[in-house]
């Protein structure tokens, strides 16, 4: 019988003991709880629950199939620009050179006919406004006399197109101008000045053109206003 509740005892006394781990065990941490993937679309709808990166969204029946495909929405290079030639191609800078008539009055009741060149050159600050240069030697007789005329002026020139191939100008200069032989009557220097316009002809996309112009050369010799009627005709080339 002693040996019988001894053994009693022991089993009691076990018991409890399982309950109450001891310090030194070590202590078991709860399993990690698996991942629900369905919860997680839930909460997640455009989330890729493998890479963790944003999944395009699903096309529906009101958006369109552009916004759905990632390969369409990527951005294309943009075209390279085409050139397309202006139907008035102009130039900046005029050049020309021609034969000059002039019909020089020296005096109210003396007058002579001279030929000889002029030539000038144009800067274009836009298309219709520019600044001319341009002078002009010609020379005559008179009396049995050889004589020269040079003037040199430059001002303001204006133009506009009348169709494709014609440009007309208009130009005032204001300038100086000489006159051979020297006279009695006074110096040969005097201030002078040239009113007038022309025509410019040009071929199709060419930079060569004709011209044809008339002016008004103004000088003063001799105490004595001089108003010339002039003519030219020449070649112009444009850069």
């Amino acid at each position: 019988m002693l040996a019988a509740l001894s053994a009693a005892a022991q089993q009691d006394l076990a018991g409890p003991a399982s309950l109450s781990p001891e310090p030194d065990a070590a202590v078991a941490t709860p399993a990690p709880v698996a991942q629900n993937a369905s919860l997680f679309a839930l909460t997640s709808p455009i989330l890729d629950t493998a890479v963790k990166t944003t999944a395009p969204p699903a096309q529906n029946m009101f958006m369109p199939a552009a916004f759905a495909d990632p390969v369409i929405l990527a951005p294309s290079s943009a075209p390279e620009p085409q050139a397309i030639p202006g139907v008035f191609e102009n130039y900046s800078w005029q050049a020309y050179a021609g034969y000059t008539f002039v019909r020089f009055y020296e005096l109210p009741a003396v007058a002579e006919n001279q030929n000889g060149v002029n030539g000038g050159i144009t800067w274009f600050y836009n298309d219709w406004l520019g600044v001319d240069l341009e002078a002009l030697g010609v020379h005559g007789t008179l009396g049995g006399a050889s004589s020269w005329t040079v003037f040199v002026g430059f001002g303001p020139r204006l133009r506009l197109w009348a169709g494709r191939s014609l440009e007309v100008f208009g130009h005032t200069l204001i300038g100086g101008a000489a006159f051979w032989p020297d006279t009695p009557y006074g110096s040969q220097g005097a201030f002078g000045y040239e009113l007038g316009g022309g025509v410019d002809f040009r071929p199709h996309r060419s930079r060569f053109s004709l011209r044809l112009e008339g002016d008004l050369l103004g000088t003063r010799f001799f105490q004595t206003n001089q108003w010339s009627p002039k003519v030219s005709a020449g070649i112009v080339y444009k850069f």
